[in-house]
């Protein structure tokens, strides 16, 4: 039997994620056994979140972005929420690190919980340079967490951007497989719980959530990268009409825009970086994990 795609997860919940990026990840199958585990209380296995090697932890932010979904976590990597903020603020304590790497390859996620996250990121950089790396995506959710970075790299070929916030509604309208109209109702004072996208009231519920999510989404945007928060709409409009933002953009338009620092290739970046922070001291009990370490991150160089 044809499992459920990865898409089933979304629902009618806020995203913040590029669609056409995002394809191939919604496309796919959920993995075997996904939904008699999610009702278990399965995967509690411990999953490898990060890596370290002389003073450096490289942290990816991959995927679909969940709150927390340890199934997906485990068998796809992809990046969760918790997992994101447990290790921000395990990095930020560690003495034997000296910075941190986010390498970005995320078309986004969920909204709920994605600000947490974010602010992890910006508190780990508040203590020691967090730098981010996109290689090659950061769009959407993905690029709401690499903006809490100290500074950002592109590789080339890369993009990030498409900053804005998406929810697919829907209302029954016909029969269902039993014959029957399907209606929604909510009690009386609860009209914004299901907003009905077939009408006016339900359509300006879904857009105030909407905005009010975009709203959050530039303001860390613009705390981030050191942007004005009145002149972040203009930047990043493909026309003179700040409501026409959304897009992605390229290495050499994301720098002119401000979104992203500098282009360098991942070997030159990890150069740099490496170069940077390694003579950082050690101490002995943390050189028996360092070298596990740094054998699974040079399996990813």
């Amino acid at each position: 039997m044809t499992r459920p795609l990865i898409a089933s997860l979304l629902g009618s919940a806020p995203v913040a994620m590029a669609m056409d990026y995002a394809h191939a990840h919604l496309s796919a199958e959920l993995p075997g056994g996904f939904e008699a585990a999610q009702r278990g209380g399965a995967m509690t296995a411990a999953v490898e979140r990060f890596t370290v090697q002389r003073g450096v932890a490289v942290v990816p932010v991959r995927g679909l972005l969940t709150f927390n979904n340890p199934m997906l976590e485990r068998y796809l990597g992809w990046t969760t929420y918790v997992g994101l903020i447990e290790t921000m603020t395990d990095l930020a304590r560690n003495p034997d690190v000296a910075s941190v790497v986010l390498e970005g390859d995320s078309p986004g996620g969920f909204v709920t919980g994605l600000d947490a996250a974010a602010q992890a990121v910006a508190e780990c950089a508040a203590v020691k340079p967090v730098h981010g790396l996109v290689s090659p995506l950061a769009a959407s959710g993905g690029y709401w967490l690499l903006s809490q970075a100290t500074d950002i790299s592109m590789t080339p070929g890369s993009v990030v951007g498409s900053i804005g916030i998406v929810v697919n509604a829907s209302a029954p309208m016909q029969p269902d497989s039993e014959g029957d109209q399907t209606f929604v109702l909510t009690s009386t004072h609860a009209r914004a719980k299901r907003p009905d996208p077939t009408t006016d009231l339900g359509r300006a519920e879904l857009q105030r959530s909407l905005d009010e999510a975009e709203a959050q989404f530039h303001a860390v945007v613009a705390a981030g990268r050191g942007i004005p928060i009145e002149d972040l709409a203009a930047r990043l409009s493909v026309t003179d009409d700040p409501r026409d933002g959304g897009a992605t953009f390229a290495p050499a338009d994301a720098i002119a825009r401000g979104l992203a620092d500098q282009a360098e290739t991942r070997a030159a970046f990890y150069d740099r970086v490496f170069g940077t922070y390694a003579s950082k001291p050690r101490t002995t009990a943390s050189r028996g994990y360092a070298a596990r370490a740094a054998a699974a991150l040079a399996a990813t160089l």
